[in-house]
């Protein structure tokens, strides 16, 4: 049986902080399998809007349901994890731990404490983690302590982290933001191809326009926590960006 092509619903959705607005009457429909870049300036909301769709303690109004679910519905920590997967601009890896034990720690919502607490000592399914490191191109270094990893590679052991966890949703806080330009590149093209090869849906946010359109099929515009424009990237234009940035006015 068939279910909704729907993954996301998101119907005005506002977040406040210390009385300044992060998001206002925000509405979102998101399909299964959709490649979706979020831009805007700083502040626009991006961070809260992933916060929000990852199930963060965030406080706001309006009505979110994923998967046809309200967010109650994943309070289960294993529940949650194989519906959404994070990856953000600092890793959230421990540098001091072997990349396996970093692969491995997807794992951790569907295993008992005892097996999780073996693992730090012995590997738990550690083929497991070798493969995902394989598709990321970093099998070679499944024993090599993460902090000693380039942060492209830091990343990348990211990656094979969500391969093991295998969520239908993955959300990227300005995964490349802090990566070279090639770094970057070659995360965002293993990171999309991965999305196709296991048809997750994928959210990110991004600073580079180029990248949004390169690698991704939908865009989504914010500024001042208000949606400026949801468009297929091929109907993106430079007069949709200008007014996006404010381009030509005099900014601090």
């Amino acid at each position: 049986m068939e279910t909704s092509q729907n993954i996301i619903d998101l119907k005005d959705v506002s977040v406040s902080f210390d009385g300044k607005i992060a998001l206002s009457s925000l509405s979102l429909l998101i399909n299964k399998g959709e490649r979706i870049a979020l831009i805007g300036p700083s502040g626009a909301g991006k961070s809260t809007l992933l916060n929000v769709l990852s199930l963060s303690q965030v406080s706001g109004t309006g009505m979110l349901i994923i998967d046809g679910q309200p967010p109650s519905y994943y309070r289960n920590r294993k529940v949650r994890a194989k519906k959404i997967g994070v990856i953000r601009q600092q890793f959230d890896l421990v540098n001091a731990l072997p990349v396996v034990h970093n692969v491995l720690a997807g794992k951790l919502a569907d295993w008992s404490l005892v097996k999780s607490i073996l693992s730090l000592v012995i590997p738990q399914e550690k083929e497991m983690a070798k493969k995902a490191l394989t598709r990321v191109g970093l099998a070679h270094k499944i024993l090599e302590q993460t902090g000693s990893l380039s942060g492209g590679e830091q990343q990348r052991v990211a990656l094979a982290r969500l391969l093991v966890q295998e969520p239908e949703i993955i959300l990227a806080d300005e995964p490349v933001a802090s990566l070279d330009p090639a770094r970057a590149e070659d995360v965002l093209d293993i990171l999309t191809k991965l999305v196709l090869e296991e048809k997750q849906t994928l959210i990110a946010s991004l600073h580079s326009v180029d990248y949004a359109k390169k690698y991704f099929t939908r865009v989504i515009g914010l500024r001042e926590g208000a949606l400026v424009f949801d468009l297929p990237v091929g109907e993106l234009t430079d007069r949709h960006l200008s007014e996006l940035y404010k381009l030509g006015e005099t900014m601090e």
